[in-house]
């Protein structure tokens, strides 16, 4: 058996999987590519094993905070009176993002939370509480430092974010002249969609396959309902709508499956 490496191979396994080389798959190759595509869009939104979880990071230019600083206007007209205008400000404040991110989870803190600094609290409890592992517990340590996290939180706060898939923009709300400098980092924890050309093995994958060759089912049914009713050569009718009816069953049970067993679990936030 050929195993699918390219979106060719998978292609040919897919009309395969239908009949082709006995039967005539009406279907053309336009519209094959059509629904391979949209199998595979569906199997990175919707599969584990379709994103991978990284992190990203990028360095601050100059051009990005001159970016940020800047506001683009609009001017809104009153629609029953067109003398009376409002000027209204947007913010620029994003980086854009690889368009393969379709999911941003969060933003490293910007605030330095280390202890290079000697009068800082942590490099303090290190130094006086926990100097060796048997001066105190481990417990009380992990409590403290919990706790130093939470009044962080609290007082200092975190900058809050906005993304876009289709805008391909990560916004970040906060003060670009003070907050952030030129040559830091920002780092992104996100989730970025496998390419399949590089990873050939998501070809191969049993649910990708079973998806795109129910796909390419339906629109064969769809193509044959046009000619429901016509009598071809012998007395030979058409009977696309049972096609295309097995084929809607089976992305339903399909859908379902995805939803069931392979979708990532949606984030929750414990308080």
């Amino acid at each position: 058996m050929a195993v699918p490496s390219t979106k060719a191979t998978l292609k040919s396994y897919c009309l395969r999987a239908l009949g082709s080389g006995v039967i005539d798959i009406n279907v053309s190759d336009d519209q094959v590519d059509d629904r391979l595509d949209e199998a595979l869009q569906y199997f990175a939104e919707y599969h584990y094993d379709g994103v991978e979880r990284m992190y990203l990071k990028h360095k601050i230019t100059s051009d990005d905070i001159s970016r940020a600083t800047t506001d683009a206007s609009e001017v809104a007209t009153d629609t029953a009176d067109n003398s009376v205008t409002a000027t209204w400000l947007e913010g620029k404040g994003f980086i854009p993002v690889p368009e393969a991110v379709i999911s941003v989870v969060s933003v490293f803190p910007f605030t330095d939370s280390t202890t290079a600094n000697m009068f800082d609290l942590r490099y303090q409890l290190r130094l006086n509480d926990l100097y060796d592992f048997s001066s105190t517990s481990i417990m009380e340590y992990e409590m403290t430092l919990k706790h130093l996290d939470f009044l962080e939180h609290v007082l200092v706060g975190e900058v809050p974010i906005r993304f876009s898939q289709h805008q391909q923009r990560l916004y970040l709300d906060m003060d670009w002249n003070n907050d952030i400098k030129v040559d830091e980092f920002i780092i992104i924890e996100c989730y970025r969609k496998l390419d399949p050309t590089t990873y050939t093995d998501v070809f191969n994958d049993m649910y990708l396959k079973r998806y795109a060759t129910a796909l390419i089912k339906r629109q064969w049914g769809a193509n044959l309902s046009k000619f429901n009713g016509v009598s071809m050569l012998g007395g030979v009718t058409m009977n696309g709508e049972t096609i295309y009816s097995q084929a809607q069953e089976e992305l339903e049970k399909l859908e379902e499956q995805i939803q069931l067993a392979f979708e990532l679990p949606v984030n929750y936030m414990i308080g």
